[in-house]
């Protein structure tokens, strides 16, 4: 078993690495800059899919993005995922490595769903404590996103930035933007997505998802299996201006297209990262 040493990820595109795209990745590597993947998929002991991350891990910088670890419930933290989390990180050494700022457990019952937060004082001290727990068991900062929505809290007090600004200033944090999610939240509850960006930190910003979606009746649902919206793109073209270039993902997990097409989307991404390298150097 080799281990690795971290490697920077360049503000350039990366795209999800999924099973369906495993054989052309291998035979041909995508001209893109990194790979992002589910660490929850190589929690298995040995097998084809840890090889397979051994060879990607060999030609791309790794992100490592979470779906487990539920920050926001009240249940205490799983130490059996804790644990495999943290030998997936010595082992393959991702450059970020992040989890939703959401909740998905109650009483030891688990929800096949990413559910919000209430923003209030309690949950602000439940999630920071859960972060400095992780942070220290896996001893390195991590990143939390912002998620989608389709119901609110009428307990929340605070809005959703500024939520997520006092957890970075608590805990030393940083934030996955998930812009497809920000686009989503705000046609679907009439908000303005740029106040809510402007809460941001911008230092605290170190990578970006970007996603498409689906319309169902009158929501619109973060499907992951679209490609990204034009009214995603512009938002992203606001946020670079604002926070400036950073590592972006092209994020696809449903209605998987052939890999051609997120190298597309990627390169896309790319050349408004370099419009916007050039306007700031």
């Amino acid at each position: 078993m080799s281990v690795h040493q971290p490697i920077p990820i360049p503000a350039q595109a990366g795209i999800g690495l999924r099973s369906h795209h495993y054989r052309e990745i291998l035979e041909e590597p995508p001209p893109v800059a990194w790979m992002e993947a589910h660490p929850e998929n190589y929690f298995g002991e040995g097998g084809a899919p840890l090889r397979i991350l051994e060879r990607i891990r060999g030609s791309y910088p790794l992100s490592f993005h979470g779906v487990g670890l539920s920050l926001g419930s009240t249940d205490p933290i799983d130490s059996t995922h804790l644990r495999k989390l943290k030998a997936l990180l010595d082992r393959f050494q991702p450059t970020f490595v992040s989890e939703h700022l959401s909740w998905s457990s109650v009483d030891g019952r688990f929800f096949n769903d990413l559910l919000p937060l209430p923003y209030t004082e309690e949950s602000l001290d439940l999630v920071c404590a859960k972060i400095d727990e992780i942070q220290t068991e896996l001893q390195r900062s991590m990143l939390i996103e912002n998620v989608t929505r389709y119901l609110t809290w009428r307990d929340s007090t605070i809005p959703e930035g500024e939520f997520m600004a006092e957890v970075v200033r608590r805990t030393g944090c940083g934030i996955l933007l998930d812009l497809n999610n920000v686009y989503v939240n705000a046609v679907n509850f009439h908000l303005d997505p740029v106040k809510f960006l402007d809460a941001i930190p911008p230092d605290a910003v170190q990578e970006i998802h970007l996603a498409g979606f689906d319309r169902i009746g009158r929501w619109l649902v973060d499907t992951h299996g679209q490609p990204v919206y034009p009214e995603v793109w512009s938002l992203y073209e606001w946020a670079l201006h604002h926070f400036g270039p950073r590592p972006t993902l092209i994020e696809w997990d449903t209605n998987l297209p052939p890999l051609a097409v997120l190298v597309e989307q990627a390169t896309h991404a790319d050349a408004m990262l370099g419009a916007r390298h050039a306007t700031t150097v």
